[in-house]
């Protein structure tokens, strides 16, 4: 079984890539998902979230007191760091259990937003950037999100540049709204099937 991962910057159309593998018979794992699963499931995670942000991240009832959380961390880069050095490992530990029910498949998927960023594309034996030029994916996130351009950037701005998400990447799907996108992903579906000899 081959892990591949996908991953593109904010408004490249990641998730939608993903879907489409799906549609094709490919498990796939949301990372971005599992990791708001996590925060109320691994008891590791947990442990480290109250011992670094205190007690009051959680409420009696177990579940998670984010606006405790996001004002520390938010407009704090190195709380933030902390906070994700907690949660990355709980969504690789995740994504490792989940992987075990698809043993016989020939390919699985794991789909994340911050694939290179974490460290996780290491443990992908290929991996994909989906990919659109940053016009397009500003505007899309604007009209998806209702949110104003500036807020676009500033998400835009906490991930690693597409550019170098390019050189790191084994594939680039190209999401412009110029090319087809399905011809794409299936010549690459292909690939992944007779790379684990399917």
């Amino acid at each position: 079984m081959l892990k591949i991962g996908i991953t593109g910057n904010i408004g490249s159309g990641k998730s939608t890539v993903a879907r489409v593998f799906e549609l094709l018979g490919v498990k796939v794992f949301y990372a971005d998902d599992a990791g708001k699963n996590v925060m109320t499931t691994d008891a590791v995670l947990i442990e480290g979230v109250k011992k670094a942000f205190g007690d009051e991240s959680y409420f009696e009832d177990g579940t998670l007191n984010r606006k405790h959380l996001a004002s520390i961390v938010f407009n704090n880069e190195a709380e933030l760091k902390k906070l994700n050095a907690l949660v990355h490992p709980a969504v690789f530990r995740a994504f490792d259990e989940w992987a075990k029910t698809y043993l016989n498949e020939p390919y699985i998927i794991k789909e994340a937003a911050v694939l290179f960023e974490s460290g996780s594309y290491k443990d992908c034996d290929e991996t994909i950037l989906v990919a659109a030029p940053l016009e397009t994916r500003i505007k899309r996130v604007m009209n998806r999100d209702q949110i104003s351009r500036a807020e676009v950037e500033a998400r835009e701005a906490r991930q690693f540049s597409q550019e170098k998400k390019i050189d790191m990447a084994n594939h680039m799907l190209l999401n412009d709204d110029s090319q087809l996108l399905i011809p794409q992903i299936i010549q690459l579906h292909q690939h992944f099937l007779k790379l684990s000899g399917a």
